[in-house]
């Protein structure tokens, strides 16, 4: 067994990384920047606010960011911002931003966060701006993306070399799952591994909230000249906008949160849910399976579910082994098959993945789970996303130390959901033993006070089910939630007319969604 059972998967919107997959699976979306090296950097200044702040914060929000030309139509920035925002005097943080300015009319900046927690919003716009934004956006925005706190770019958390990441994430730890030995050695991994992310990060590690990156938000907001922030958040972004909202209801222009994380949930509460959410899109891509000509499975969706229970329990006893010499066991195998989850397009290399693997082709797993860690052929990982998810939500989250309470949790999430459910459980283990303790409390977030907020769910959104969605927007006192009838994780942006009609008159034209629409 693997040690990757996290205490969340990640709600992340996953732009590219399905679309990297790998030869002979997956040939999905893959959006690259192209620059010419000839290129002579333009540089220019943005002018804030100018806004009163106390003395100490003054440095940061009246910074000038100064950005120069970072490839074709894109621009680059670094913000500084305190180490711990109690204590601005105690050191400080780089923030990398990078802007694509608008096309058209400008009405102001639109900050986009893709989730995570970890993802680079960097990359996001610079390397898959369509996606981020439609055009209607792209005309009237400077859209902006940046890496918070920790996350790549940006002063960042550190801590294992490819080599031992690849221990960490694929190595099978002694024991039955759920047994002491196994609690036991699962610990300990985690223990060295959070050790490693202090001893290579520092101070740093203790301060990746995300009150933390919210406050970062709002100094941005300044930086850029903005009285009001716009936000577009997707996914674990919908909690950061949301925290922000909550900090300053007044600053709050026009927010957009898609794929919505409830902040009031709890840790075992977002394990279960994403474990039923998940097991619900399996039920789904079997459902459209068993109806074409082209599915590894034959008869009834709850027998090929059975059938996806005995190949991982098998996994689970015997792993398999790649051709470069890991092996895949249950967590391996789960990652591999809720990574295309994520969207119902990637239901068809969903399906030879998994005839690859009945067939014993550990490699096609691998490809999958390759995929969602951010993995190389080469071995080398593309970003420290698996690190700052694991850090930040150690921090965002409290969680059991009593092994009697895990077990009692893990039980109930294998009863919610059969298949999936089991290997979603004993989260807890890491980050028990992190090196900052989490100080949080997770709470409804009202906001009182601020513009309206635009709450979008999706009905069977695996990663962010719809239940988070309806909760937020009931928590928030100017929430306005807008339902998507449909499969996948968050929905603007994705070949919807209603949703995009929504979102971008709401941005443009300021005309808010009735709350309740439906598309």
């Amino acid at each position: 067994m693997t040690v990757t059972s996290d205490p969340m998967r990640r709600p992340r919107r996953r732009a590219g990384r399905i679309a990297a997959v790998a030869g002979a699976l997956v040939a999905l979306l893959v959006m690259t920047g192209c620059v010419p090296s000839f290129l002579k950097p333009q540089t220019s200044e943005s002018t804030p606010t100018g806004e009163d702040v106390a003395a100490d914060l003054q440095p940061f929000y009246g910074q000038v960011l100064a950005w120069e030309n970072c490839g074709g139509a894109f621009d680059c920035a670094t913000a500084k911002a305190p180490l711990d925002w109690e204590s601005p005097a105690d050191g400080e943080v780089e923030l990398a931003l990078v802007r694509h300015r608008a096309t058209g009319e400008r009405i102001g900046s639109l900050l986009v966060n893709p989730g995570g927690p970890g993802g680079s919003g960097y990359d996001f716009v610079k390397d898959s701006l369509d996606y981020a934004v439609g055009e209607p956006l792209q005309q009237n925005f400077d859209v902006i993306g940046f890496d918070p706190r920790g996350v790549g770019r940006s002063s960042a958390v550190a801590c294992y070399d490819p080599a031992q990441m690849d221990s960490f994430l694929f190595d099978i730890v002694p024991g039955e799952r759920g047994s002491d030995e196994w609690i036991q050695n699962v610990g300990k991994v985690k223990a060295d591994f959070g050790a490693a992310c202090g001893e290579n990060t520092g101070a740093l590690l203790g301060e990746i909230d995300t009150k933390s990156a919210a406050r970062d938000l709002d100094m941005l907001r300044a930086a850029l000249g903005d009285d009001q922030l716009n936000y577009l958040g997707y996914s674990y972004g919908t909690f950061l906008g949301a925290t922000y909202a909550g900090l300053f209801p007044d600053k709050v222009g026009r927010l957009v949160l898609d794929g919505a994380v409830d902040p009031a949930a709890q840790e075992e509460d977002v394990s279960r849910e994403q474990a039923v959410g998940f097991e619900s899109a399996l039920r789904a891509y079997l459902a459209d399976c068993l109806a074409g000509g082209d599915c590894p499975f034959s008869g009834s969706v709850d027998a090929a579910m059975n059938e996806i229970s005995r190949l991982l329990a098998s996994v689970d006893a015997s792993p398999m082994r790649g051709s470069d010499g890991r092996e895949v066991g249950a967590d391996t195998l789960v990652t591999a098959i809720v990574y295309p989850l994520y969207s119902a397009d990637s239901w068809p290399y969903l399906s030879q993945m998994l005839d690859a693997v009945m067939l014993g082709d550990a490699d096609a797993a691998l490809q999958f789970a390759d995929a969602y860690y951010g993995r190389n052929a080469d071995g080398t990982y593309n970003d420290n996303s698996t690190e700052s998810f694991l850090a930040i939500n150690c921090l965002d989250y409290t969680y059991q130390s009593d092994v009697a309470v895990m077990r009692e949790k893990a039980a109930e999430i294998a009863a919610a959901a059969p298949v999936i459910g089991p290997y979603f459980g004993y989260g807890d283990l890491g980050c028990i033993s992190w090196p900052f303790p989490s100080n949080v409390e997770r709470a409804p977030i009202a906001a009182e006070g601020a513009a309206p907020i635009v709450v979008i769910g999706t009905t069977n959104d695996p990663a962010t089910p719809y239940a988070w969605a309806v909760s937020l927007a009931d928590q928030l006192d100017s929430g306005v939630l807008v339902t998507y009838e449909g499969e996948g994780h968050t929905a603007y942006n994705k070949s919807n007319d209603c949703i995009a009609g929504a979102v971008e008159r709401y941005f443009i034209d300021g005309t808010v969604p009735s709350d309740g629409t439906t598309c």
